[in-house]
This record gives C-alpha cells, sequence and structure tokens, in this order.
C-alpha cells in the first residue's frame, strides 16, 4: 500500500523558516491535487495551501505571502516553504494528494503528519 512520507517539521523561533516535504513511499498514478493541511490542538483541520497538476495554487489567507507550495510531478513530491513563521503557525502538518479527482477512483492520500512548533 502506497503511504505519504512527510518531513521537515521542527521547532523554529518566530521570524524563522521550515520547508516540509512530502513524496509516495511508492508508485502513484493520476494526481490532480496536493496539498497541505494543519490542525492546532483543540482545533479542526484547516487547508493551508494547494496545488493542481496545471500548477494553479490555492492559499489560506492567514499564510499568503508567507508559504510557498510547489511540486515535483516526475517525483511525486510536494513542498511547503514557510517563511515568517508565527507562533500561531504552531500544528501538526498534513500533506494530502489527490489522485483520479472527480472520477469514480478518485483516492485521497494523506501523510502521517509532522509537528511544526514556532517558539516567541
Amino acid at each position: 500500500q502506497v503511504h505519504l512520507v512527510e518531513s521537515g517539521g521542527g521547532l523554529v523561533q518566530a521570524g524563522g523558516s521550515l520547508r516540509l516535504s512530502c513524496a509516495t513511499s511508492g508508485r502513484v498514478f493520476g494526481i490532480n491535487f496536493m496539498g497541505w493541511y494543519r490542525q492546532a490542538p483543540g482545533k479542526q483541520r484547516e487547508l493551508v495551501a494547494t496545488t493542481t497538476s496545471g500548477g494553479f495554487t490555492n492559499y489560506a489567507d492567514s499564510v499568503k505571502g508567507r508559504f510557498t507550495i510547489s511540486r515535483d510531478n516526475a517525483k511525486n513530491t510536494v513542498y511547503l516553504q514557510m517563511n515568517s513563521l508565527k507562533p500561531e503557525d504552531t500544528a501538526v502538518y498534513y500533506c494530502n494528494f489527490v489522485a483520479y479527482a472527480g472520477t469514480p477512483t478518485e483516492y485521497d492520500y494523506w501523510g502521517q503528519g509532522t509537528q511544526v512548533t514556532v517558539s516567541t
């Protein structure tokens, strides 16, 4: 079974930067959407950023101008560059891939989550 493997989380001071990566553990075809979500303690999971196979991107208002999502289609890898981090960015970050979106064989892949902690 294919899994998503995340890396790059950690502890950083406010104003610092981190880069998250997420790749598939095996071959996956038909990936349309790649994205990042996060969940802070006591809160619901929320969208951070998504990117389509055509290169379109979408960001939560709270991260616009600070975070950048990018992808390497050949490697089935998505990245999240996070700059100017704030304590409110502290959360577990999850990557998500959607394959064959909008078809009967649509499938969601989720990573195990990586902790990002921003200290004051």
